[in-house]
């Protein structure tokens, strides 16, 4: 059995907009959500440029008692999926509730939670919370989003560091496919702007001291945010049968594994995925095609994502655009193939291109056009979201109008 996969509903948290309209107004404008700020846990701090989402603190406590104790990774993957379900007018009853699955993953998961616990053992000699362990659990945003909206389908995390959203699109598109759901509700969230993370990260050498430069001769490394960014799958003729609002039809999915290295990525992985998520997709002519690329702004992914465009496309790569949100939100890991797969969507259906923010210096081995600096209006017909993570685990998602 293989069946159309459609998306219907979409939710989103992220550093320029933590609701759908605010997250493409901040796109569309050439938004920042980049701050330098000190990170605090007790008598330890670190100060760094991070893109964060503020303002959460209300909606937070409106979801209840469980959900505002729980990690903040599970409460923005709730947020989001609550606004996802509500877009697609998805109404959930017995029958739709069995056939629904929930594939919510995480990068990392409950890093407020590892932080608070150990400074609290280590520092203040105090003993766990008795539900530390249901707090950071990666399947927790799954689990809490399954409960919330009583989701009785195949439910269970996906973990692939960067790449973990659009794992998780493409495998529950795969179970929709497949016959085994009819609706998905799938994505990621990450929460990881804690002292003891950004300590780990910093000592990686591969944070910008400053701001996110994609694609740029003078980019200095990746900013890290955090956010969510859910879909509504469904099966295209349910879907037409209730009148839901389409956005796009998920058109490929293409996931490979470089096998070389676990931080220097490979040409021909990313260019492998892309070709496989691509394959027996009617492509347009390349001006009608945006990607959405990973572009993380260090001195290594993005030259190494150029010359795989170029490899899948060829000279037609001269007249597509791609472009880098992570120049706007950051990177937020695990969430970033969420977040940014609804960039593209919103990309198909509004004829504008995001644009790449902070380009001022055009750096040969990257020879693509980037929309730098300023959105460009363009119709596109195919919009490809890329996301390639540490282990050398690449996945791309591919979307066309209906």
């Amino acid at each position: 059995m293989s069946r159309n996969v459609v998306v219907t509903g979409m939710g989103v948290i992220s550093p320029i907009g933590a609701n759908l309209d605010a997250y493409w107004e901040g796109l569309s404008s050439g938004a920042s959500g980049f701050t330098k700020r000190a990170v605090e846990i007790g008598d330890l701090s670190i100060t760094l440029p991070i893109a964060p989402t503020d303002g959460l603190e209300d909606r937070v406590k409106a979801l209840g008692p469980s959900l505002s104790r729980s990690d903040r990774v599970s409460q923005m993957a709730v947020l989001a999926a609550d606004e996802a379900i509500a877009d697609a007018g998805l109404e959930i009853d017995d029958e739709t509730s069995l056939r629904t699955a929930c594939i919510i993953g995480t990068g990392i998961g409950g890093m407020g939670t590892f932080d608070k616990t150990y400074y609290d053992m280590l520092r203040k000699e105090r003993r766990p919370h008795p539900l530390t362990i249901l707090r950071l659990i990666p399947n927790a945003p799954a689990s809490h989003v399954s409960i919330r909206h009583h989701l009785r389908g195949p439910a269970f995390a996906i973990s692939s560091a960067c790449s973990t959203g659009a794992h998780s699109i493409g495998v529950c598109a795969d179970l929709i496919r497949s016959g085994a759901a009819d609706v998905g509700v799938a994505g990621a969230s990450e929460a990881v702007l804690t002292y003891g993370a950004l300590e780990a990260w910093h000592a990686m050498r591969i944070l910008s001291d400053d701001i996110c430069r994609p694609f740029s001769k003078n980019r200095n490394g990746l900013v890290i945010g955090d956010g969510a960014g859910i879909l509504i799958l469904e099966e295209e003729e349910r879907a037409k049968a209730r009148g839901a609002k389409i956005y796009a039809r998920l058109a490929g999915f293409g996931m490979n594994a470089d096998g070389k290295d676990m931080i220097n990525p490979a040409v021909e992985g990313a260019a492998g995925a892309m070709r496989t998520a691509l394959d027996g997709v009617n492509i347009p002519d390349a001006e009608k095609v945006y990607i959405n690329a990973h572009g993380t702004g260090t001195l290594m992914n993005d030259p190494t994502e150029s010359k795989a465009i170029r490899e899948v496309f060829g000279t037609g790569a001269n007249q597509l655009i791609v472009s880098s949100t992570k120049s706007m939100h950051g990177h937020l890991l695990g969430a970033a193939g969420g977040v940014e797969s609804i960039a593209a969507i919103m990309a198909l259906n509004n004829g504008i291109i995001p644009p790449t923010m902070n380009y001022d210096q055009p750096d040969p081995e990257c020879d693509l056009n980037y929309a730098p600096n300023k959105a460009v209006e363009r119709k596109v017909d195919l919009a490809v979201s890329n996301s390639f993570a540490f282990g050398g685990l690449n996945a791309v998602v591919a979307f066309e109008k209906t």
